[in-house]
């Protein structure tokens, strides 16, 4: 039965990716940082799709994390068919205020592992008959966001490793897709270090993790190169490409900068 490996399966959107694969037959391997949140997902999703999922308690960002997992799901199956590269995080902040060791570790689970893990991992993925990649970026991809600076950034790059790689793989049996979410029910505010304020009115446009995942799989198996889910989050985008860079950015600052203390 075919496999996908997914990080950051631990709550979220990663947990609904996981769901998702399990319901279309997939068997799963999740990792994350946490063991027991892994666990309880392994177990709801084994006795409700009848599937097989493994699971691997691992700080992505440490050191040798990538040659850790990528040995791990070579010990666990030969059937790899899916990457998704969902874990990663933002920080909130104004980049002279925010630890520069925070927001590096931050652009290593963002940029680096998901580039790092697609490099050892496509190998397998190549000897599938089908397969397929999902990156999961952001709709800050799209433009400069003042205070999610690096966070922004750091998804733009994903975005554009996936456009390249999927051009690279056109001729194989591995297709790429970049997911771009919009505001959606997560911590990832908390994480973030978001002030309550702005969190409640991204609240008002958030869409659920399952809504995310459902339309990201679909696209990823149908082979699109990139989605934006949602058709407010849609509308934005296409927008941010119309106007000049300069009014996007003033408008993003004005909402983000004025909840910051």
């Amino acid at each position: 039965m075919p496999t996908a490996l997914i990080t950051g399966a631990s709550r979220g959107i990663g947990r609904a990716f996981a769901a998702e694969l399990a319901r279309r037959g997939y068997n799963l391997l999740l990792v994350a940082r946490s063991a027991a949140q892994l666990e309880e997902v392994a177990a709801e999703l084994r006795q409700q799709f009848k599937v097989q999922a493994a699971v691997l308690a691992q700080d992505l960002a440490a050191p040798h994390a990538v040659e850790t997992v990528a040995e791990w799901a070579g010990s666990q199956t030969q059937e790899l068919a899916v990457l998704v590269n969902n874990a990663g995080y933002g920080l909130w902040g104004r980049f002279e205020d925010l630890a520069l060791e925070e927001q590096q570790n931050m652009l290593q689970l963002n940029m680096h592992v998901p580039v790092a893990l697609t490099h050892r991992l496509l190998p397998t993925l190549r000897r599938q008959p089908r397969a397929y990649i999902l990156n999961v970026a952001s709709t800050a991809a799209y433009q400069a966001v003042p205070t999610l600076t690096l966070y922004a950034a750091s998804k733009a790059f994903l975005l554009s490793f996936s456009r390249g790689l999927r051009y690279e793989l056109r001729d194989t049996s591995v297709s790429v897709t970049c997911l771009s979410p919009g505001a959606t029910t997560t911590d990832f505010a908390d994480r973030a270090g978001m002030s309550a304020g702005l969190q409640e009115t991204a609240n008002k446009v958030s869409m659920t993790p399952a809504q995310v995942a459902q339309a990201g799989i679909e696209a990823m198996l149908s082979g699109e190169a990139e989605l934006i889910p949602g058709a407010l989050n849609k509308i934005s985008s296409k927008l941010t490409g119309l106007v000049p860079k300069s009014l996007t950015e003033k408008i993003a600052a004005g909402i983000y900068e004025k909840h910051l203390k």
